[in-house]
């Protein structure tokens, strides 16, 4: 069955998630650190994790299956996840895949060392009207891709 794990904290397209699965009826999975308010229609299941900095992450990568979707910016966890052939969807819309992963892991190090040698500051930009659109048309195409494929 086709589930959604969303690594929820400081996840930006938490509600436009919701609205999709709704319209697929699918499950989905927020996972986090703390308790967070989730909507009275669909099949939400809040699940809350103790401990260490990672432990959402290890709980998604330790559940999510084949053919289910992870929602995430954290790219370690996209690994993993592609790693146990789900798909991985970022929230401007970009999907993490066996082509891309090691470059954008790549690049994460690189920007990791340039923050701490203080050649780089900030962070990503802010999600805009033009993200969300690109999340949400790509977030039904990987549906669409998955529910043919079990044809």
């Amino acid at each position: 069955m086709l589930n959604i794990y969303i690594d929820a904290d400081g996840c930006a397209v938490k509600d436009e998630t919701y609205k999709v699965a709704l319209r697929y009826n699918l499950k989905v999975f927020l996972v986090a650190n703390k308790a967070m308010n989730t909507p009275m229609e669909g099949e939400v299941e809040m699940v809350v994790v103790s401990g260490g900095f990672d432990a959402a992450d290890d709980w998604i990568a330790e559940h999510i299956g084949i053919g289910d979707i992870a929602i995430t910016a954290d790219i370690p966890l996209a690994d993993r996840c592609i790693k146990k052939q789900a798909r991985v969807l970022g929230p401007k819309g970009e999907e993490f895949t066996e082509d891309n992963i090691g470059s954008a892991l790549a690049t994460r190090e690189l920007m990791t060392n340039l923050r701490y040698m203080g050649d780089m500051r900030g962070g990503p930009a802010p999600m805009d009207k033009k993200a969300r659109s690109q999340f949400l048309s790509k977030l039904d195409q990987i549906i669409q891709s998955l529910r043919n494929k079990k044809r």
